[in-house]
């Protein structure tokens, strides 16, 4: 029986994009998005808030004859259309179907507003591509589950209205309605992973078994309601081993697990931090050489746009570049802050206890990075401490230590950051005396 595709064939989606503000639709001019745009034009209610957008790419010669394709196109269905130019050259480490997807998702996604609905044109057997190549990559589960029908998307909801519907009712539907589309010759190309499966794997595959877009879609679906068990069990030891102040891990509680759990929390943990998901190569790395570390050792693990470090019982992800060294000036008198490194600044605000005003205000003020050796007497203990000393002490990190700006006043050392004040110079307010503390942002 021929698979038919109609308005009726996609009513499931009719709640939601009712509901919206604002739909939004990926329309490149190919069948697939026009068949789509036409659909939903034909529906009143959803014309009346439907916005075409075409991300103009600029990789092809063509591409300015396809933006107005389309504008021709919604004009003739009475469909609003924006065009979006995006650079979408690759950067290093990119393959240029990833560097034209991103690019294409960040310009969608800064039209979705909260309530607003964007509709995408991906079918099943784009959705049999996906799981192909997921497979072919090693992915998990949770590559395995390939696209969702409905994801959350920018501030609102992004929705694959024709992914349950196979590619030939889709043409069938663009025939019978006489509809006209572009056919991007990049597509002719087997250059790309996913042209290759399209174009010399798949009608192979089709050959032996006609219905496998059906039956390997029905397989991610079943991987995806396996992922979505996993992942209840995986958040919840997650947060067992979060430390939401710094967004480490405790190394301690990560051991009690075993290695497949662990490396579904070290996951977890790379979405929480918006990071790409680490390979399982990565993964294995990072137990071997960070979580079986020795309590006393300084591991490092670096990847493209970070580096994953382990102190004492807690494993850290930090930003490369994050941690600049301090940059020696003087703090001028009429200023509450000051640049004291490239991604630092250092303030002074009001406090019951801190630094009097008064030796503040009289005093010349010099910001200074660490040399080494610098001792302080604190408030209320005996002696002099060694800043090593008291850092190991407030399991304050080595590279942290390092971008720790030490505050001057008249050449005597008075605050470490916004961790320590020296007795010489530390006043609370029931002495009569007003008092600032320092802030490092």
């Amino acid at each position: 029986m021929t698979e038919e595709l109609s308005v009726q064939s996609i009513e499931s989606i009719f709640p939601l994009c009712h509901h919206a503000d604002r739909l939004y639709l990926g329309f490149s001019g190919g069948v697939d998005s026009h068949v789509l745009l036409h659909l939903c034009a034909s529906i009143a209610s959803l014309n009346a808030k439907l916005v075409a957008i075409y991300v103009h790419h600029g990789l092809q010669v063509e591409a300015d004859f396809w933006a107005e394709h389309c504008q021709r196109t919604c004009e003739a269905l009475g469909v609003a259309c924006q065009i979006v130019r995006v650079n979408a050259q690759p950067i290093q480490g990119q393959s240029p179907e990833e560097a034209a997807r991103n690019a294409r998702y960040d310009a969608l996604k800064a039209f979705v507003q909260s309530n607003d609905v964007l509709l995408v044109a991906q079918h099943r057997e784009d959705q049999l591509e996906t799981v192909l190549l997921q497979l072919f990559r090693g992915s998990g589960l949770k590559g395995l589950s390939a696209m969702p029908a409905c994801i959350p998307f920018g501030s609102g909801t992004l929705l694959r209205p024709l992914l349950d519907v196979s590619k030939q009712a889709i043409n069938s539907y663009a025939i019978a309605h006489e509809l006209s589309w572009i056919e991007d010759p990049s597509n002719l190309s087997s250059d790309y992973d996913r042209n290759f499966l399209r174009n010399e794997v798949l009608p192979l595959l089709k050959q032996r078994w006609p219905a496998v877009d059906k039956t390997v879609s029905r397989s991610a679906k079943h991987c995806a309601e396996a992922q979505s068990l996993i992942s209840v069990q995986a958040k919840a030891a997650f947060l067992e081993v979060f430390v939401s102040v710094d967004q480490s891990l405790c190394v301690r509680s990560l051991q009690q697990y075993q290695k497949p759990l662990q490396a579904l929390i070290l996951r977890e943990w790379f979405q929480v931090l918006g990071l790409k998901m680490p390979s399982q190569a990565v993964v294995e790395r990072i137990q071997s050489e960070l979580i079986a570390a020795r309590v006393d050792s300084d591991p490092l693990l670096q990847g493209r746009d970070y580096c994953l470090r382990r102190y004492r019982d807690k494993l850290y992800c930090l930003k490369l570049g994050v941690f600049k060294p301090v940059i020696e000036k003087q703090w001028p008198k009429e200023l509450d802050w000051v640049a004291c490194s490239a991604h630092q600044r250092l303030g002074i605000t009001p406090s019951l206890s801190g630094i009097g005003v008064v030796a503040w205000q009289s005093a010349t003020v010099t910001v200074r990075p660490r040399q080494g050796g610098e001792r302080i007497r604190l408030p209320y203990r005996q002696g002099r401490h060694a800043l090593k000393q008291l850092f190991q002490e407030a399991n304050i990190p080595p590279w942290q230590r390092e971008s720790m700006p030490l505050v001057y006043l008249d050449d005597q050392l008075a605050a470490v950051g916004d961790l320590w004040i020296s007795a010489d110079f530390y006043q609370e307010e029931n002495q009569g005396l007003a008092c600032v503390r320092l802030c490092l942002e």
